[in-house]
């Protein structure tokens, strides 16, 4: 061993004195807490804070909101806190929305504030020693300036004597109130401009810039709304061979981050037959029986933008002509809702189309007695859709009223969920049939960030049964459809 030590040693050297150089870079590349193009050039472009966003969008953000706010008002902005599981197991941490879009900060024990006069001021979190060890490096008021492009930037300690006189100036405040912290709150200066009125919710102003995507946001979704429908198809295809609730979520889960998606953007719901009239189902711990259908609603986060999409199907492979019946209605809900997507159009207004749509239906293959029957809000309780972005229900605060504009995301998700107990024909009874797409509002009408992902009964029936046999625990190749 020590004879092959010192050839490979001689080896070494050698190669040094004939090259001239040293074998490793002297640069040192700073881990400040998260990716950066340094740190992850395979993430992150030069001049990007976030993958996909550059320095230069997020400026232009707070300067937007700066133009919504009132002359010398104060907006305050606080990471999300870290979760617990139990007293020292964190859940995985996700940045508030508002904070990450206005500063790029993706860690938590910031708070942020901005204001006409001072532009964007960090407070930056100090971690000690242990903390370093424990959890890795985090940023800092460098990496504030540097990196986050604030104009100012302190240590969390100076709060205490920077923060109340930006407050005690302003003539209005405004905060996330999501996540407001003691950091900030139990100031003197906070609680009594609060006590005289002085302070309101940031959401209405966040949201309002939010709700329409600039085209770097529309790419980030596209890219996550595409990984999506891979990870769905991929599960579909697998269903045959494993119909259970848990192994579809784990499965659905696996081919989503294999793809590059840091998270689910929330608990995919797998309705196994009666399970899947339950609108968020989550339990995902039943065997799909065979004949049974399987409703999925899935979602993924890539880089802080989401997706949200849904599907149902029958893991044996066919339809029976009572599915089929009632999935034809809901699709034809679907396409025709999709079809009305437009500027100028509203949710409220597509969702009473839905409505209309639906009662009708529903009357006609003699589930409601008549097309007015208080009972059609009991087979199907939700919205049409809902905006989308950085939050599965983004811009909450945006009305539903609200016309359509280029760069919006809505999701369009007709359903039906048949209770087992429903006092209807039996054959409908414990059904769920939900079809989501997700759907960009363009200048010209829309574009269906899903439309890669099958709905038609007979794409997903030959899905089934030509491309399952065999494929075990493997992922097949990913194949692709034409949609409708």
């Amino acid at each position: 061993m020590q004879v092959l030590f010192r050839k490979l040693l001689h080896r070494t050297q050698s190669f040094k004195q004939g090259t001239g150089c040293c074998g490793y870079s002297t640069s040192k590349v700073v881990d400040i807490g998260q990716p950066t193009s340094a740190t992850h050039p395979q993430l992150l472009e030069e001049g990007q804070i976030t993958p996909g966003i550059t320095s230069e969008e997020y400026i232009s953000r707070r300067k937007r909101l700066l133009e919504l706010l009132p002359d010398k008002s104060l907006a305050i902005i606080a990471a999300a806190p870290i979760k617990m599981m139990t007293s020292v197991v964190p859940y995985t941490y996700r940045p508030d929305a508002n904070y990450l879009y206005i500063t790029g900060c993706q860690q938590p024990g910031g708070v942020a504030v901005l204001g006409h006069e001072c532009g964007l001021c960090m407070f930056m979190p100090e971690p000690t020693q242990h903390d370093i060890i424990w959890q890795g490096p985090s940023a800092g008021v460098d990496e504030a300036l540097e990196i986050f492009k604030a104009e100012k930037a302190y240590p969390m300690r100076k709060i205490h004597d920077v923060l109340p006189n930006m407050i005690r100036r302003c003539s209005k405040l405004f905060h996330n109130m999501e996540t407001a912290t003691q950091t900030y709150t139990e100031l003197e200066a906070f609680q009594t401009a609060s006590v005289i009125g002085k302070v309101e919710d940031l959401s209405s102003f966040t949201h309002e810039l939010r709700w329409i995507k600039s085209s770097a946001e529309v790419k980030l979704m596209r890219e996550s709304a595409s990984i999506a429908c891979q990870a769905l198809l991929q599960t579909m295809l697998h269903s045959k061979t494993f119909p259970y609730e848990g192994k579809l979520e784990a499965k659905v889960e696996y081919e989503s981050k294999i793809r590059g998606a840091q998270r689910m953007a929330f608990n995919p719901v797998v309705g196994g037959g009666s399970n899947g009239s339950i609108v968020h189902y989550s339990r995902n711990d039943q065997k799909i029986r065979d004949g049974d259908l399987v409703l999925m609603d899935v979602g993924c986060e890539l880089h802080g933008y989401v997706s949200d999409l849904s599907r149902t199907w029958p893991p044996c492979g066919s339809f029976s002509s009572t599915q089929e019946e009632l999935y034809d209605l809901i699709l034809q809900t679907n396409k025709l809702c999709i079809h009305f997507c437009r500027p100028g159009a509203s949710i409220r207004q597509i969702h009473n189309y839905s409505v209309e749509m639906l009662r009708k239906g529903l009357k006609e293959i003699g589930i409601l007695r008549d097309s007015g029957s208080n009972s059609y809000h009991l087979l199907n309780p939700t919205s049409i859709g809902h905006y989308l972005g950085m939050d599965v229900h983004d811009s909450a605060t945006v009305s539903y009223d609200r016309p359509l504009k280029p760069g919006v995301v809505i999701t369009i998700e007709p359903g039906v969920y048949i209770p087992s107990m429903f006092d209807g024909p039996e054959r409908f009874r414990g059904i769920g049939i939900r079809i989501e797409d997700e759907v960009l509002i363009t200048e010209t009408g829309y574009e269906v960030l899903t439309g890669s992902m099958p709905k038609e009964v007979k794409h997903i029936e030959s899905l089934l049964n030509n491309y399952s046999h065999g494929s075990g625990m493997e992922s097949p190749s990913i194949v692709h459809v034409a949609s409708s």
